[in-house]
């Protein structure tokens, strides 16, 4: 039976680390491409230009636009593929976003003002370009649904998994050497001993050169995963995660039905 422990949760940065437990690597990798490339998200795709004053080109500006994340509310829209409209664009399906500034300093993403409330750019403080004097810009930009296969634009953040490491500390040949090699606290130093610290232990990237520079040091792996999810912000990481088993469900029930 699949089971998922929490490790920690950074609610101010998105993210979260669990662990997989009872699962294999090819399931676990599933579910994490399924949140990269399938999980669907809004992004601007299309911009009317009718003033851009500023020093960068308009397609330099359209790119910029393009990467800022967009808050997303996955019951009001979606794909066009999907949309009752048949992909010819309406409400459920597109969102407008307008940019209008006329004032000398940085353009921020907060300015831009979107018909639907609830999904505005996530990073409010985000320069978008900067204007000096008499300079404008007032643009138009629709935002549509798509997913990280279409585009790195779509995807709703980053994932990746380890497995679980387990740490052993014996005798220490150099604990100096140790303590200038640490640098991700793992370790904790109290004169002669050296105890790990289990709450940096699943984060860090530094566990093999531990062992390489003190035999003194193991390091044995079990068979659970840890699993760490940091969203940009347009979705939130236990959406991420559902909206991923969801879509795992259909593509599993839609290869039942060809079988």
């Amino acid at each position: 039976m699949i089971k998922l422990e929490k490790i920690k949760e950074e609610r101010k940065k998105n993210k979260l680390i669990f662990f997989f437990k009872g699962s294999d690597e090819v399931f676990v990798n599933t579910i994490r491409r399924l949140i990269i490339e399938e999980v669907p998200t809004l992004a601007v795709e299309d911009i009317e230009i009718k003033d851009n004053g500023s020093a960068l080109y308009d397609e330099m500006l359209g790119l910029r636009l393009g990467l800022c994340p967009i808050k997303t509310d996955l019951k009001s829209y979606n794909l066009k593929e999907k949309c009752k409209c048949s992909g010819e664009g309406c409400a459920q399906c597109e969102l407008k976003i307008n940019l209008k500034v006329a004032k000398k300093g940085y353009v921020k993403a907060e300015e831009a003002q979107s018909t639907d409330p609830k999904c505005n750019f996530v990073q409010p403080e985000m320069p978008i370009t900067k204007l000096l004097a008499k300079q404008k810009v007032d643009l138009q930009m629709t935002a549509i649904m798509g997913n990280g296969r279409m585009h790195a634009k779509w995807s709703p953040g980053w994932t990746y998994f380890k497995k679980e490491p387990v740490l052993k500390v014996g005798k220490v040949n150099d604990i100096e050497k140790l303590k200038e090699a640490c640098t991700d606290n793992v370790f904790d130093f109290k004169g002669s001993s050296v105890k790990v610290n289990q709450d940096q232990l699943y984060e860090s990237n530094l566990l093999e050169y531990y062992t390489e520079i003190d035999s003194g040091i193991t390091l044995d792996y079990t068979d659970n995963f840890i699993f760490v999810l940091e969203s940009w912000g347009q979705l939130s990481y236990k959406e991420m995660l559902s909206q991923s088993a969801e879509i795992l469900i259909s593509k599993a029930e839609e290869l039942e039905k060809l079988i």
